[in-house]
């Protein structure tokens, strides 16, 4: 089949991870595919992708939400209509609400006799014209797809019959095994590898929780001196500012802002080796379509702390993880400490030989390649 995925930006956020992931797999499996996202001047995919690419070009110059994303929506409009003629394509599947409604309006007009929508999870926007993309890139999909089941009972109580189709994590990638280029990142990003890391990834975000695993470090750092925190990543299209200036606002005041090391967004050649570094991951998310970093840091040899939740408690066992209430930040803490304390690393290695087993890529790419059959055969149906 020829397929084309849409995500939203070419930066590495879950759901762009998984985009690039399933498109090698389905390249791997014979398909003929082609990833698509919005890209400003100069800016290429945070990895190599190693199938067809179209970058479609949008400006850097709106900084309100609306606007942003209504030209994105309009740019994919006008980059997928000539390209469609050119290069008609089975499949289109999206996996985000901008590439979702340049769907939806291309099917409006004709263009596409159908598209895939992944939902990986869905917002609470405040202003009302997001909430309206958000739903239209959904209900106007012919097939919704989820990745927990958690989303597939959410959009279920909307009236949409969505399939679950999870994740899949890279195991040969992320690995327990050190390599020679640890210590150097780990000197380059001031990580103090002679005492306690704890890491979180995807930068501060209220959804993230950034602020309670904080407040968990503050009272963490009376019994673990020597403990520091990282909190990598933090690439969105989103404004978190609000919720960033909480968070340094309680930086400033608890007096551990020596202890706290904020990396940005890295090259994607440094995470393996960034959760090697680590002593724990904690994820103690408010919301997750699923959590693939909570595989990536067990298959890297790392304890995890995840919030006691859907999904997280669909696909982990106790074994796997130090449960965590994430509206109480001393449970944070205690978990976290738990995790310190408790590190077993044969039960760390078995956890992650059974969950990489359960969630491979090809597997993913298996199941979303019947789905896309399915449909094909339903609309070359006389």
């Amino acid at each position: 089949m020829k397929i084309g995925l849409l995500t939203h930006s070419v930066n590495p956020r879950g759901g762009v991870v998984h985009t690039i992931e399933l498109a090698h797999a389905l390249q791997d499996a014979g398909h003929d595919v082609t990833v698509m996202a919005p890209a400003t001047p100069g800016q290429q995919f945070f990895r190599p992708v190693r199938c067809a690419t179209q970058l479609v070009p949008v400006s850097s110059t709106p900084t309100d939400m609306v606007a942003m994303v209504g030209s994105r929506i309009d740019a994919y409009v006008a980059h997928l209509t000539p390209l469609l003629e050119r290069e008609p394509f089975d499949v289109l599947h999206c996996h985000d609400g901008i590439g979702g409604n340049a769907l939806a309006t291309l099917q409006e007009r004709g263009l596409v006799d159908g598209f895939v929508r992944t939902v990986h999870h869905l917002d609470n926007f405040t202003q009302p014209q997001l909430m309206a993309w958000q739903h239209r890139s959904v209900h106007q999909a012919r097939q919704v797809l989820c990745v927990s089941r958690v989303w597939q009972a959410t959009l279920a109580g909307q009236g949409i019959a969505a399939l679950e189709v999870p994740n899949g994590v890279d195991a040969a990638r992320y690995s327990p095994v050190a390599q020679s280029t640890d210590a150097a990142l780990a000197q380059r990003l001031g990580i103090r590898t002679e005492g306690l890391v704890l890491l979180c990834v995807g930068g501060v975000e209220e959804r993230k929780n950034t602020v309670r695993v904080l407040q968990a470090f503050v009272q963490l750092r009376a019994q673990m001196p020597q403990l520091q925190l990282v909190i990598a990543g933090g690439a969105s299209l989103l404004d978190h500012s609000g919720y960033a200036r909480e968070f340094h606002a309680l930086l400033q005041t608890s007096g551990a802002s020596q202890d706290v090391l904020l990396t940005g967004p890295l090259a994607d050649t440094d995470m393996p080796g960034l959760f090697r570094l680590a002593d724990v991951v904690a994820m103690p998310s408010l919301s997750e379509g699923f959590g693939l970093v909570v595989l990536e840091a067990l298959c890297s040899g790392v304890p995890v702390v995840a919030s006691h939740i859907a999904p997280f408690t669909e696909y982990l066992q106790d074994q796997d993880a130090r449960w965590a209430d994430p509206l109480d930040a001393t449970s944070i803490a205690r978990a976290i400490q738990q995790a310190l304390l408790g590190r077993d690393a044969q039960r760390i290695q078995a956890s992650a030989t059974r969950l990489a087993a359960q969630f491979s890529w090809q597997r993913s790419a298996g199941l979303h390649a019947e789905i896309y059959l399915k449909m094909r055969a339903i609309t070359l149906c006389p």
